[in-house]
């Protein structure tokens, strides 16, 4: 998949200060425009739910708006992200902000004329929530395409910041639209706010992607989606690490509004108050983090911001003081930011174009499964302990995993080099069909004393076939000939293999193939062959062309 070069977002050269990914025009039109946009989200949240009580909705129907406004989108991240891999981003992101305008500008328009129900009021919030469930991943798999690759940690910084000072002005802003005008008017907003978006989605002038072979059936990419997520250790520690943090760190939120309302005895301007010092803090961490990150490597900012985090947990949970819960919050601001922007680049720079937006779904998706499943553990814990035993218990969970999941199963110091290359000889054109599976055989030539380093060197190749595409594979001696080994795996469909060779190979497995063939025999070179599924063959096809039975080609270093 084709990306533009850095020179395309902009003509600013890289830098490690917080606002460079700001001095790339199409990068600071689309931050502005989702500013604007997360901000009347939040403020169509506050009004949803005062709306709803007006409409005769109890403590249940109000939770619903939640539900539908998370659970659409816990259940299509998964093939959204396959869409954004697929699809052309732009046209998706297009499609995505026109489903959510559609339904806000219905929403509005019916609450004007008085003829919204709680049903009605529901299904538009879920038809926003579709909308959003398409945008999230894609909008994290283009960022790449709008800043150079140094910049993309201070973008995630941004980005992340950009969320949490909409969700500390989005709800005041809210109640002062409910106050004047009515919820009608927090819906109308939310519509207009997405017009930014879509002009500036408009106007890029995104490169069409190259898909040699075509567009992927969305099963297919699904599949390979979660193919590469089983095989890629490095991405699965940034999962591992969310997941952690996301289940234990979502007391705060699931219980800030508890603890407003009865210990500390606020208003919801108080309320609102506790949430601006969130807000205050991640601005705040825009500032600081890219100091911090030029001394320090990921493992140690997400370590140390894990504490933080748990901390202020504590002192939010034990202290009564409106003062020092404000200054806690303030911190726990800077942290979440920290972890957040830190695991979000991670994770964009482990991944490769080609399943960039499919990965990042998963990210989502045990981000905010993490988030859902911990609101309502440590809600129950609130219930039946107390509410200080929810604060504490989570805190105590972020301080003893910060170990476990982060310093023995350490983020990557250096991002890998995930460049798209082609470093495979093309197999035969009549591979270009659907029928398999397809069994891939390799003789390797290794003399014994190279035969330790090549497998570890086989380890990594095999585990870069399964990203690729491969459903089973295996490295075999030979018992009367030591020096042969046999690698084998299998794909799915001869096209799939197809894939592997024209669309998927990146810069890292290039290397990886180059050691294991430094490590070969003088003289010889793995002899490969291809062999099709018997049982499957099409009759028509027999003996008109021994190509569909087995093909055999050679495999040579560039």
């Amino acid at each position: 998949m084709s990306q533009p070069s850095p020179g395309q977002s902009g003509s600013a050269p890289p830098s490690k200060t917080a606002w460079a990914p700001l001095r790339r025009p199409l990068f600071r039109a689309l931050w502005i425009a989702q500013l604007v946009a997360n901000t009347g989200t939040w403020m169509q949240t506050v009004g949803a739910q005062w709306l709803m009580g007006d409409l005769g909705g109890g403590t249940l129907a109000i939770a619903l708006v939640q539900t539908a406004t998370t659970l659409p989108v816990f259940l299509l991240v998964i093939p959204a992200g396959a869409l954004g891999d697929i699809l052309d981003r732009r046209r998706l992101l297009l499609t995505s902000q026109a489903i959510t305008f559609v339904g806000a500008a219905g929403l509005a328009a019916l609450t004007a004329a008085n003829a919204t129900t709680p049903a009605l009021l529901l299904m538009l919030i879920g038809l926003m929530a579709v909308g959003q469930a398409l945008a999230i991943p894609t909008f994290q798999a283009i960022q790449p395409e709008l800043v150079s690759r140094d910049e993309i940690p201070q973008a995630a910084l941004l980005n992340g910041a950009n969320g949490n000072v909409a969700r500390a002005v989005g709800p005041a802003l809210g109640g002062v639209l409910i106050a004047a005008v009515g919820p009608e008017a927090t819906f109308a907003f939310n519509a207009l706010s997405f017009f930014g978006v879509i002009v500036v989605l408009f106007i890029w002038k995104r490169p069409p992607d190259h898909r040699p072979l075509g567009a992927e059936h969305i099963v297919d990419a699904i599949r390979a989606g979660a193919r590469y997520v089983r095989s890629a250790p490095e991405f699965a520690t940034v999962l591992l690490c969310s997941m952690v943090f996301a289940l234990s760190a979502s007391a705060t939120w699931a219980l800030l509004p508890a603890l407003a309302r009865g210990p500390l005895g606020l208003s919801a301007g108080g309320y609102g108050l506790l949430l601006t010092a969130v807000g205050s803090g991640a601005v705040m961490g825009t500032f600081v983090l890219p100091v911090v990150r030029a001394r320090w490597g990921p493992n140690a900012i997400v370590a140390v911001s894990t504490i933080g985090y748990a901390l202020t947990m504590i002192i939010i949970g034990t202290v009564g003081s409106l003062p020092a819960i404000l200054a806690a919050l303030v911190v726990a601001g800077m942290a979440w930011i920290a972890v957040l922007s830190t695991l979000g680049a991670s994770a964009q720079l482990l991944l490769p174009a080609w399943t960039r937006a499919r990965s990042l779904a998963y990210y989502q998706l045990v981000f905010m499964g993490g988030q859902a499943v911990g609101a309502l553990a440590w809600g129950l814990v609130a219930d039946g302990l107390a509410l200080r035993a929810a604060f504490l218990i989570p805190a105590a969970v972020l301080i003893l995993s910060t170990p476990i999941g982060v310093l023995r199963v350490p983020l990557p110091d250096a991002p890998l080099d995930m460049r798209s290359v082609r470093h495979y000889p093309e197999p035969p054109e009549d591979l270009k069909h659907g029928r398999g599976p397809v069994l891939v055989v390799v003789e390797w030539r290794v003399v014994p004393e190279n035969a330790e380093e090549f497998l570890e060197v086989m380890r990594k190749i095999g585990r870069a076939r399964r990203r690729t595409g491969a459903t089973m594979w295996g490295i075999f001696q030979d018992m009367e000939e030591p020096t042969l080994y046999l690698e084998t795996f299998t794909v799915q469909t001869a096209h799939e293999h197809l894939r592997q060779h024209v669309e998927r190979g990146t810069a890292m497995e290039q290397e990886f193939d180059l050691q294991a063939l430094r490590l070969v025999m003088e003289g010889t070179f793995p002899y490969v062959r291809h062999l099709l599924w018997a049982y499957a063959a099409d009759p028509d096809a027999e003996g008109k062309d021994p190509k569909f039975k087995t093909f055999v080609s050679l495999l040579r270093p560039r």
